[in-house]
């Protein structure tokens, strides 16, 4: 049932609260904490989902309640969705040192050649050459491994305060291959008492493994909704963005407009650079799956015009940003003092921003990444 809520000026360059726009405590919220949500609704399209959509003068918000299996109803025909179809790998790893001590890694980056940045706890004194031993936490049915995985220290990364680790994997297998044994799948830290799975963690179309943490807005999406989608004339395309630390690590400076994003590895093909090109030409709307399409897509665009592109960007996007290619936005409702609260503000302006989050935390949405969504409309 739709029921509309509060209308607010919907003006991402307002003068309201202009200084703010650029301050760290300007992103600040209280959620109650029976809010966070512990575990995804089966099944996934059953989340609620609030609309944010502008009149045609683009200068309200009417926020609108709404199912998420509703969302055929509330998009057009000729909209196009771009979806992230990263694949969470298990990149939690819990280990040993030579002495015994106990030790627990984050991945969070592929070097190459069987290198990885992570986060190591505690690391204060793992220097370069330490080595750590990890045990087999499960198995693969038809595939045999090793009795133990190896880790060597190899620098420590000063951006981050992690350490480069140098994984011996034995010839024939690859390290993702073995992750599957050694890892598990990272949930975040304020989901402290989950019954979830592992597959309730991945995206049903996700595809190439690398991300850290899922796209957590496109956990809504079922099989039967994608085809109803379809059915309705609403075309769907992807990109990839393995979510790493650039999209998850807080904040530590107060003015935000000198915040140094970590660059994550993007992919963005020819095939959805057309898919889109085509869609704002037939008049349709290009609506991003989550802050890391919108960043994706972003940043492919930072010449000035959309290109394929594969590597890395650093893009922070926050209000004042002049958007390229992103006109509307599926996502989740974000932590405070987050890089993702910021993005969504540059849509439709921070304080709008948090006097929605004031609506949806009254009408008890539940939040984060197992949490309901919101659509940000044009």
């Amino acid at each position: 049932m739709e029921q509309p809520l509060i209308t607010y000026n919907l003006s991402a360059t307002s003068d309201l609260g202009k200084n703010e726009d650029h301050s760290l405590d300007g992103y600040n919220y209280d959620l109650p904490q029976e809010l966070i949500a512990q575990n995804p609704l089966v099944p996934r399209d059953s989340s609620r989902l609030l609309v944010v959509n502008s009149t045609d003068e683009g200068k309200q918000i009417l926020p609108q309640h709404n199912i998420f299996r509703d969302l055929p109803d509330v998009l057009r025909p000729k909209d196009l969705l771009v979806m992230n179809n990263t694949q969470v790998i298990p990149a939690r790893l819990y280990g040993r040192k030579s002495t015994g001590a106990e030790i627990e890694v984050l991945l969070l980056e592929d070097r190459l050649d069987n290198c990885w940045l992570a986060l190591v706890k505690p690391g204060k004194r793992f220097k370069r050459g330490a080595k750590i031993i990890f045990e087999p936490r499960g198995g693969v049915a038809g595939k045999e491994f090793p009795p133990s995985l190896t880790a060597t220290v190899m620098e420590t990364d000063k951006t981050t305060g992690g350490r480069l680790l140098k994984f011996d994997v034995p010839e024939g297998l690859s390290l993702v291959e073995l992750l599957e044994v050694f890892g598990v799948v990272p949930l975040p830290p304020y989901i402290t008492s989950s019954n979830a799975d592992s597959q309730q963690y991945q995206t049903v179309y996700a595809k190439h493994p690398g991300a850290i943490a899922a796209p957590t807005a496109g956990l809504h999406f079922t099989p039967e909704l994608l085809q109803k989608l379809r059915d309705r004339g609403i075309n769907q395309s992807f990109i990839t963005l393995h979510v790493g630390l650039g999209t998850f690590r807080p904040l530590e400076v107060e003015n935000v407009t000198t915040h140094k994003m970590h660059q994550e590895w993007i992919s963005v093909s020819s095939s959805t650079v057309e898919m889109i090109r085509a869609t704002k030409a037939a008049g349709g709307r290009v609506i991003a799956v989550g802050t890391t399409v919108a960043r994706a897509l972003e940043g492919a665009a930072q010449s000035g015009e959309l290109q394929p592109f594969c590597g890395l960007t650093d893009l922070f996007i926050y209000p004042g940003y002049q958007w390229r290619v992103v006109e509307g936005l599926i996502t989740n409702f974000h932590l405070p003092r987050s890089s993702l609260l910021m993005l969504v503000s540059a849509l439709i302006g921070r304080q709008n921003l948090l006097n929605i989050y004031q609506e949806a935390i009254k009408a008890r949405y539940r939040f984060y990444s197992f949490g309901d969504a919101m659509l940000i409309l044009p």
